[in-house]
């Protein structure tokens, strides 16, 4: 893994030679769950284990502009993070969308409630995916490239939490498990296809963190229920490092 990931990161030196990155989106971008975040940051909690800290650390860009924020929706993106985007951007990164669909409270209902609440909650935010969240992307997408024209975009989608039969003590049953895994899938076809259309590059994840999942049978890169709460199922800094580093370094 470590010459995988080596590989990985070196190969795009080419590109990262003199780039100026700014790194967009929510937890998954900011880095929730994979602690040691820079006092800066204050709730929108950016870790330096994060992928674009990580990154950035490896390829020494001329600039870099950390913006991802915790809980940020597409809405927040266009009113927040846009502001360092100019015609000498080279390279963008962003994970975007699962707020908007609802992901936190999804997972709350289906840990803390009924398998038929669960699936209620996950076919809602299948259908929002589905029905709102395009046109929402593509709100974003255009403005970021009307800001940066001549930018590399990597827009990267999101794994699936669960091992499906895994070895887990305590958790939710493999019903709950499936379900939450069929939004992510939705959700990342939805963002996949989106990214594609604005000409963009589309990372997936999830092939990566296949065995690493929650009770997978690897090791899990992916916190389950913690404390603080808003860390749950969020990628360890194993998840940032293993996971995410390797799929945006490979689409710069």
């Amino acid at each position: 893994m470590l010459l995988t990931l080596t590989t990985l990161v070196a190969a795009p030196a080419a590109h990262a030679a003199g780039a100026r990155y700014v790194a967009l989106g929510d937890s998954y971008s900011s880095g929730v769950g994979a602690g040691s975040y820079t006092s800066e940051s204050g709730g929108c909690k950016r870790s330096t284990n994060a992928y674009p800290y990580l990154w950035k650390n490896a390829n020494a860009p001329a600039s870099f502009s950390f913006l991802a924020c915790s809980g940020a929706r597409t809405g927040d993106v266009l009113a927040n993070q846009l502001g360092t985007l100019n015609s000498t951007t080279t390279l963008v990164s962003i994970t975007i969308g699962g707020n908007d669909a609802g992901f936190a409270s999804t997972m709350q209902t289906c840990v803390l409630n009924s398998e038929s609440a669960c699936l209620t909650a996950v076919n809602d935010a299948k259908a929002y995916a589905t029905n709102v969240l395009p046109a929402k992307l593509d709100q974003v997408y255009s403005q970021i490239r009307s800001k940066a024209p001549s930018a590399k975009v990597v827009v990267i989608g999101y794994p699936r939490l669960y091992k499906v039969g895994g070895d887990c003590i305590f958790g939710i049953g493999d019903t709950k498990r499936t379900a939450i895994n069929s939004a992510a899938d939705l959700l990342d076809d939805v963002i996949s296809k989106r990214a594609a259309n604005a000409g963009f590059t589309y990372r997936d994840v999830r092939g990566l963190f296949t065995t690493h999942e929650i009770c997978g049978s690897g090791t899990t890169w992916l916190n389950s229920t913690v404390l603080p709460v808003d860390e749950s199922y969020h990628p360890k800094a194993s998840g940032q490092s293993g996971g995410y580093l390797p799929a945006f370094s490979g689409g710069v």
